[in-house]
């Protein structure tokens, strides 16, 4: 039975020109993606899938929102004592279209569960590509949007969802992480028996860049041996460290491991084991690394051959 559209019915808006790159706001012009939390990566800038984003009405992609948190001034005003980044919200409006029915049910359906699994499966991940091979990215949780407009002609072949998407981090991430590698090395006389080096990664003192705009929270691996490590930021006076032999491992051994992750605070032995323990309470400061550059310490007794030290981070930014 042949379907009957009513005359004046509106047509489905025009997919971008670009089957890739296109202009969205707070973004400008970038290719845009979602990840769900089986993997499946979903293009969301690209006509030909059957589906593409609609740039009017996309926000969220800018700098984050701020609680600021102030005192009344005796002498009037206030005094800023406070400042808390919140929860990113993004909405997203997403046209679906079909040549058949079915086949715009089908694309409907299939991206409904992939956004709506974020609530059942932890979070998708939005990703930002720019022109240049740039990438930035925030994980999402579904809020709600995927019903439909409901107006005449819509439902049929094509319709728009305006998803709002919430994000629990206010802030975007580089998923190529930063590291630094220093390695216990033997110092060389120069001059016997030939001129020589040694090398330049060593453990000691060094500097860290951050390239983001808010402070980072890095990973630490340790490679033994070793038998206390002390990890400072010489710009700010904070340190903490890892003492093995207070959770009854004793001294680590040559090629034993164990990371040290800053933020959620955990201590992990290369078996799993937990060493939140072996971390000098209550004094110690796992810090961050502040946007620019940082100089800090690595402190390691008992070094000798194959000790190293790993610090990786993900840079974080205010916008897309």
């Amino acid at each position: 039975m042949p379907i009957v559209i009513t005359a004046g019915q509106p047509a489905p808006p025009e997919p971008p020109k670009s089957r890739q790159v296109v202009e969205v706001p707070e973004v400008g012009y970038a290719s845009i993606s979602f990840t769900d939390p089986s993997g499946t990566v979903w293009p969301l800038t690209d006509q030909d899938v059957g589906w593409f984003t609609l740039a009017d009405g996309v926000s969220g992609m800018g700098a984050a929102r701020y609680a600021l948190t102030s005192d009344p001034h005796p002498r009037g005003g206030a005094r800023l004592r406070h400042v808390q980044a919140q929860p990113r919200t993004i909405v997203w409006p997403l046209m679906v279209q079909g040549v058949t029915h079915q086949e715009f049910t089908d694309r409907w359906r299939r991206l409904a569960r992939a956004f709506t699994s974020t609530l059942r499966d932890g979070p998708g991940v939005l990703e930002v590509v720019r022109p240049d091979g740039g990438r930035r990215q925030t994980r999402v949780y579904y809020q709600e949007g995927f019903e439909g407009q409901g107006r005449a002609g819509t439902g049929i072949n094509w319709d728009t969802a305006v998803l709002t998407l919430f994000c629990e981090d206010p802030y975007w991430v580089d998923p190529v992480p930063q590291s630094v590698h220093r390695e216990y090395a033997v110092g060389e006389d120069f001059f016997q028996p030939f001129p020589s080096v040694s090398s330049g990664q060593v453990l000691g003192a060094t500097t860290v860049t951050n390239p983001g705009d808010v402070v980072v929270w890095p990973e630490w691996t340790i490679t033994g041996p070793a038998s206390l490590i002390t990890f400072t930021n010489e710009d700010t006076g904070e340190s903490f460290s890892l003492n093995p032999t207070s959770v009854g491992h004793g001294n680590l051994l040559a090629g034993e491991r164990a990371t040290v992750s800053t933020d959620p605070a955990r201590v992990r032995y290369q078996d799993g084991a937990n060493w939140i323990g072996s971390l000098d309470w209550p004094g110690a400061q796992l810090w961050g690394l502040q946007p620019g550059i940082s100089s800090i310490t690595f402190q390691l007794d008992g070094s000798g051959t194959g000790s190293a030290v790993d610090l990786t981070y993900y840079p974080r930014y205010e916008t897309a």
